[in-house]
């Protein structure tokens, strides 16, 4: 898996140089457009040097996309994200991002789940309800290791910029815990006693996502007294940021709470009392360089990691029929999801509607998508989720993240 990891770093920094220096992409998009083009190529060459081709197939399947996102760089990118992330700001929009992050996913889920439901039935692809609802889980929740990479090269308003942003950064807990629920319905199968049911994922919502916000806090309590008695050491202190986050992630797992929403709280609050310390910043200033330098690398190997991983995909012309219409299934949940929120609360724009196409439009689909689909390699729909969540994922990034920062001019053009 080292040597895998370490070509995949390889080729992710080589293009990362060819985009900075000729297209001038976003970077997670360049990085995955030249990804796909790559393993176009291979494929092509499968006939002529197969072992060529082989050695490339391996090197990704090595890799174990999984694991390495979920298990390892997740902790990282969202450590970082939330590291530059200002609490301050984040509380002026709290209710919307608390009602899209809960009631949004939720209500995104049902629709994604009800809509592919019946057009796998219509296409004629087995794909039991419970599974179809599987697939809304894990593509509702909007990806923040995504929609962070994009937002930087968009020149969109701060609020807008903030709804999005915090959104992203906790509705993967929440769908993880979503995703989770239904997974234990579709164990209990037709036997399923609807007290247990409800008891069961009561339980793991309390155990996920309340535990892993009051375990983050303490990390990041903990973790900034300790950077604080250290101030003299911006060495150790940076020490001390990467043990929060890979021991506290690994401990996360062991006590059953959710270890991203824990790293979200715990980059947040270490981040803003850095901000606020009366400090030289020296120690500040090194922390924050260093994790957008892991920020960068790992979002690159991520990203060369998704364009590489389509190799993984079968061609079967009724499965991409099927991710194509998912792709509109899941802009319209989107947008029926942040309407009915936002449509509760109260809010100074002239036209909220744009608004909320705007939010409808920026809510990314990345990695996380991709690494719960692959979760379901035992499932007997995993096939056909996977090749739809990988539609409406490569859709996503490419369209969805070039033309974010177009659709926002039009939309508040004076």
């Amino acid at each position: 898996m080292l040597q895998s990891f370490s070509i995949i770093f390889a080729i992710a920094a080589f293009f990362n140089f060819v985009n900075y220096k000729w297209f001038r992409l976003p970077t997670t998009i360049g990085l995955m457009l030249m990804s796909l083009v790559t393993i176009i190529l291979i494929t092509l060459s499968k006939n002529i040097v197969p072992e060529f081709y082989k050695f490339f197939c391996d090197i990704v399947t090595n890799s174990d996309f999984r694991s390495l996102l979920l298990d390892g760089i997740l902790s990282f990118l969202l450590f970082a994200g939330a590291l530059h992330v200002n609490i301050d700001e984040l509380a002026k929009e709290k209710w919307p991002i608390l009602l899209f992050a809960t009631l949004g996913v939720l209500i995104s889920t049902f629709i994604v789940g009800c809509l592919t439901y019946y057009t796998a039935q219509l296409i004629g692809i087995n794909l039991p309800f419970l599974h179809a609802l599987l697939f809304g889980a894990l593509i509702s929740p909007t990806d923040p290791i995504a929609v962070m990479a994009i937002l930087k090269k968009s020149n969109i308003a701060k609020s807008l910029s903030i709804k999005i942003e915090g959104e992203s950064l906790f509705n993967d807990g929440i769908g993880v815990v979503v995703f989770s629920g239904i997974l234990i319905l579709a164990g209990m199968g037709e036997h399923a006693i609807e007290e247990s049911i409800g008891l069961e994922i009561g339980k793991l919502f309390l155990e996920e996502a309340i535990g892993g916000l009051l375990y983050g806090a303490l990390l990041g309590f903990v973790g900034y007294q300790a950077i604080k008695s250290v101030d003299d050491n911006p060495q150790l202190a940076v020490m001390i940021t990467l043990a929060i986050v890979m021991g506290g992630y690994a401990f996360a797992s062991i006590i059953h709470v959710s270890g991203p929403l824990a790293m979200v709280i715990a980059g947040m609050i270490i981040g803003n009392k850095l901000n606020i310390a009366t400090n030289k910043g020296k120690t500040r200033k090194m922390i924050n360089e260093i994790w957008e330098v892991l920020d960068d690398v790992f979002n690159g190997i991520l990203f060369v990691l998704i364009g590489l991983a389509i190799h993984l995909l079968k061609f079967n012309l009724d499965h991409l029929l099927l991710g194509v219409v998912a792709i509109l299934i899941v802009l319209v949940s989107r947008f029926i999801s942040v309407f009915i929120p936002y449509s509760l609360l109260k809010h100074a724009e002239v036209s909220p509607v744009k608004t909320v196409l705007v939010l409808t439009w920026g809510g990314l689909r990345g990695g996380i998508s991709i690494a719960l689909a692959l979760s379901l390699l035992n499932n007997s729909s995993s096939e056909v989720i996977l090749y739809i969540t990988y539609v409406v994922v490569l859709f996503s990034i490419i369209v969805q993240g070039l033309s974010i920062g177009t659709l926002v001019k039009k939309m508040y053009k004076q």
